[in-house]
C-alpha cells in the first residue's frame, strides 16, 4: 500500500511539473493586492501578458483600445489610439502583422479582447499591458494629453474602475 502511495505522489509531481513547465509566462502582478486578484479573475490571460515596468516603448507598437475620449484626456505618450467599439485593423496601417505591439486599455479588459483579434487577423507578437493605464499611472509612469503635454489627469472610464486608480486625477465626462 505504500508504495502506491509513494507512486500515486511520484506521478502526481511529475504532472505538476510538466504543467508548470508548459507555462511559459510567469504570473504577472500589479502594485495593489485587491486590484491583482481582480485582474487575475477579470482577465482570461489567453494573450501573453507584459507588466508596466517591462513595456519598451521603443520595441513595440503601443495601441490604446479605450474610447476616443479617454484618449484625449491622458495617454501613454507614442501610442496609437486604435478603439474598442469603434476597433478597425484599418487604424495599424503600417504596422506589420510580425512587429511587437502591445495593447492597453484602463485594466486590460479591453485591450485583451483586442489582442485576441489581432492573433486571429495574424498579428504573431501582441501582448497585453497587465493593469492597463491605471497600474501605469499608478507606478508613477507619465502621461501626456493629445497635445503631447504631460497630464496628472487620467479617464476613469467610470467610478467603480476609477476607484483603481492611486494617482492622479481621475476625470469621468
Amino acid at each position: 500500500m505504500r508504495q502506491y502511495i509513494v507512486l500515486a505522489l511520484a506521478l502526481l509531481l511529475l504532472l505538476l511539473l510538466f504543467l508548470w513547465g508548459r507555462n511559459l509566462q510567469a504570473p504577472i502582478h500589479v502594485s495593489d493586492k485587491v486590484y491583482d486578484l481582480l485582474l487575475s479573475t477579470l482577465l482570461s490571460h489567453r494573450v501573453p501578458e507584459v507588466s508596466v515596468d517591462r513595456l519598451d516603448k521603443n520595441r513595440f507598437h503601443v495601441l490604446d483600445t479605450r474610447s476616443y475620449r479617454e484618449f484625449e484626456v491622458s495617454h501613454i505618450a507614442g501610442a496609437t489610439w486604435v478603439g474598442y467599439e469603434e476597433f478597425s485593423l484599418n487604424r495599424l496601417a503600417g504596422i506589420d502583422n510580425q512587429s511587437p505591439v502591445a495593447v492597453y486599455c484602463s485594466v486590460g479588459y479591453r485591450s485583451e479582447q483586442i489582442a485576441e483579434q489581432l492573433q486571429r487577423q495574424g498579428y504573431a507578437n501582441v501582448v497585453n499591458v497587465y493593469g492597463g493605464i491605471f497600474e501605469w499611472v499608478n507606478t508613477e509612469h507619465p502621461v501626456v494629453t493629445d497635445e503631447g503635454a504631460e497630464t496628472d489627469e487620467i479617464h476613469g472610464y467610470s467610478k467603480f474602475w476609477g476607484f483603481w486608480l492611486k494617482r492622479g486625477t481621475p476625470i469621468y465626462d
